[in-house]
């Protein structure tokens, strides 16, 4: 009863216009940010750790900010996954670095799409697999039965989402094999999935091990992106950066590390729209208590 309540509410918000889901995603946004919840704690936890240079007050207003735009994220969500490819796409207002995605095609060695929780993250999936063919890992959603929907609307622009086990890595391999696109969120705690402790805005955090490897075995480019979301619901801004030059090196702590420093990187460019209530320090180095 759950998913179809979930789909019902998707199909709704898809019939809004844009400029109306995003004052309604910031309405609600601002409400969950008044009312305690359990997003509360790693939002100011997370903001504490990672901007220990702003003062009180910023990393309060940054915290509220968060909050914000992580309702917009949420109502969003109806276009994102509903609406057609030509009123999708016109939601991209601007694309930065993209000529970054050919250069990378031109050695013949594939693409990796590191896209992190930062703006809409849906969007790139849709934007970079509408230009070129793109497999990507799809971890199922807790609400079973929502996944056939989710995943439909994720492929409609041509993605192939493949599992996130050892059947899925292999499908990323081949793909970068025949010089085509992959996508990996690269700011997930992998837990006892295969990680190392590397530097996320100087604090210790579980990274995964499977980015650096593939670059390592396969010789692929890394290349960053997100989507920023624009003021007053004017659409978003796609940024593709290059990866840092130390995430190509053999040794995998220092690879992961310069991973991380991408993904910084990126969020410093607009830190509200980072997912700051993923428990992205869940994980800690034996004998340290938990943050959160």
């Amino acid at each position: 009863m759950q998913a179809v309540f979930a789909k019902l509410a998707i199909h709704i918000l898809a019939l809004l216009p844009f400029r109306v889901s995003f004052m309604l995603g910031s309405m609600l946004g601002y409400l969950a940010y008044l009312i305690p919840n359990s997003l509360h704690k790693p939002t100011r936890v997370n903001i504490d750790l990672c901007f220990p240079e702003l003062s009180t007050q910023q990393r309060a207003q940054l915290v509220k900010q968060s909050f914000v735009e992580l309702g917009r994220v949420a109502v969003e969500t109806g276009a994102l996954l509903l609406w057609n490819k030509r009123r999708t796409l016109n939601l991209v207002k601007k694309v930065s670095g993209e000529e970054l995605v050919q250069q990378a095609f031109n050695s013949g060695k594939g693409v990796i799409i590191a896209a992190p929780h930062l703006g809409a993250w849906e969007m790139i999936g849709l934007y970079c697999s509408s230009k070129n063919p793109m497999t990507s890992l799809y971890r199922p959603l807790r609400m079973a039965k929502l996944n056939p929907f989710v995943r439909k609307a994720r492929q409609r622009m041509g993605a192939t989402l493949v599992p996130t086990d050892a059947s899925g890595v292999r499908a990323l391999y081949k793909a970068v094999a025949q010089n085509q696109m992959i996508g990996i969120l690269p700011d997930q705690d992998p837990g006892d999935e295969g990680g190392v402790f590397s530097p996320f805005f100087g604090v210790p955090a579980n990274t995964m091990t499977l980015l650096p490897r593939l670059i390592q075995k396969t010789e692929a480019t890394v290349i960053f992106s997100y989507a920023e979301r624009l003021p007053c619901g004017r659409g978003f801004h796609v940024h593709f950066l290059p990866a840092p030059e130390a995430s190509r090196t053999k040794d995998l702590q220092q690879a992961a590390a310069a991973l991380n420093q991408g993904v910084e990187n990126c969020v410093r460019q607009t830190p509200a729209q980072y997912q700051w209530s993923y428990k992205r320090f869940k994980t800690r180095p034996a004998g340290e208590s938990s943050f959160y």
